[in-house]
């Protein structure tokens, strides 16, 4: 039997993916390449935006077609924060009868369980638990997507309650892992000849707060980088919680990448304040300030919101004055999408489509001239890079301390390997080099 996974939405999604091709393959199913061929299907949801959410619905619809060809022989399973907020779970019941399995986040470490009763009795399977129910269980198979680079989870759910977001809704309440079980995991992932670590959580920053011992981020990461010689990065941080302090600790250690993934989104105070976000623009640009000051090669890369409800044009000017301060390597920019259940969403004065179109189109010229001129920076630098594949084009690629991907002429030998790349080439989105001795 094979089973097929199909992902949207962020890393914390596809770590889920890792840890449900585990539990399936804890029942006998082996990978498939492609949905056709596969005897179990299982869509893992993102509700993040409203485009997301349809996009889902569609490949919903289009499995349909998929099983009929195959006289119902085909297990179909949709799962994620998309289903975890009851009403849509609900309606997917309803709607798509080809529908097998549905099941939220909280019961993630269970699909196993549904997968056998369903095998078992051929009956649906609904389990949409709410968010205090959910348990943290450490020891849960796992078929990791990588044999290099891997993920692992710090903390789930998130107490921030920005008024547009959904996330914590459907991830639930700040949960920490203890620094003991994190250590174990990244210990064996090293042990088994892992390069690269990158910490996981909604807001990575906030970790140990619920253990209300003392514990914080910045005791795990000294802890972890007691391991040997990796590479250790972290995502999302939060603004609001991150600090001169962390930057320090970030400093002190040898294995934690200078790559500071800092999600602004809004450059205008009464947005910020609109949006609940916690701090000031002033704050955010001295933070920026101080790690610039620190890691003069280090990367900042941002998220950001146009069209946010009551956005003047005033308030949008300030949104670009402040990248062109800061100058972002990259950006992940996004129109407002109005998400149920939102404070942001019974909020006055929200903005037309057009408008919010034209100052996306605006702010995204911005942020490719930067990022091209952040790029062009580093042209004739050396610069240490993990090599991880091979292009479709021939060409190695990988990526440096902070994150830019380079391509280079190379032997796939090199693959798992730290080699020197000098940057002989750049453009907006990747650099180009070869490497030196």
């Amino acid at each position: 039997m094979k089973y097929f996974i199909e992902i949207w939405g962020c890393q914390m999604n596809e770590h889920d993916a890792e840890t449900l091709a585990g539990l399936i393959e804890k029942k006998g199913f082996t990978k498939s390449d492609t949905i056709e061929e596969a005897d179990l299907v299982v869509l893992y949801t993102c509700c993040i935006r409203e485009k997301a959410e349809a996009k889902v619905l569609g490949r919903i619809g289009a499995l349909k077609k998929i099983k009929d060809k195959k006289e119902g022989n085909m297990i179909t399973a949709v799962g994620g924060c998309m289903t975890q907020q009851e009403d849509v779970a609900t309606m997917i019941q309803k709607r798509f009868k080809q529908v097998d399995i549905i099941f939220g986040t909280h019961n993630l470490n269970d699909f196993d369980i549904f997968l056998e009763q369903k095998m078992a009795n051929h009956e649906g399977v609904y389990a949409v638990s709410k968010e205090d129910s959910m348990m943290i269980k450490d020891q849960v198979p796992m078929r990791r997507a990588d044999d290099l680079k891997a993920y692992v989870n710090i903390i789930y759910g998130c107490n921030n309650f920005c008024s547009y977001c959904i996330v914590p809704y459907v991830r639930g309440r700040e949960k920490s892992r203890s620094i003991k079980a994190i250590r174990e995991e990244v210990q064996s992932l090293l042990a088994n000849g892992y390069k690269e670590i990158t910490l996981l959580g909604q807001n990575v920053n906030s970790y140990g707060k619920d253990f209300k011992d003392g514990t914080d981020f910045s005791m795990l990461l000294k802890e972890l980088d007691q391991l040997g010689d990796y590479r250790l990065r972290f995502m999302s941080s939060h603004p609001r919680d991150f600090n001169e302090a962390l930057v320090d600790t970030i400093s002190e250690s040898k294995n934690v990448c200078p790559q500071f993934h800092l999600p602004v989104q809004g450059g205008s105070d009464s947005v910020l304040k609109s949006m609940n976000r916690g701090y000031t623009r002033d704050k955010y640009l001295s933070l920026v300030s101080y790690i610039k000051k620190v890691f003069p090669e280090g990367t900042i890369s941002t998220d950001m919101i146009v069209g946010f409800p009551g956005e003047t044009e005033e308030d949008f000017q300030d949104t670009l004055d402040l990248m062109e301060k800061v100058g972002f390597d990259q950006a992940y920019m996004f129109i407002y999408s109005v998400r149920e259940g939102t404070r942001a969403e019974n909020m006055p004065n929200h903005i037309n489509p057009e408008v919010q179109k034209e100052r996306f189109d605006r702010m995204l010229t911005l942020q490719k001239r930067k990022s091209l001129e952040r790029n062009e920076a580093m042209l004739g630098k050396v610069y240490e890079v993990l090599v991880e594949n091979k292009t479709a084009k021939g060409a190695m690629t990988g990526r440096t301390l902070g994150n830019k991907v380079i391509n280079f002429s190379g032997s796939e030998s090199l693959i798992g390997e730290l080699v020197k790349v000098k940057v002989t080439d750049a453009n907006t989105w990747s650099l180009f080099g070869e490497i030196v001795e």
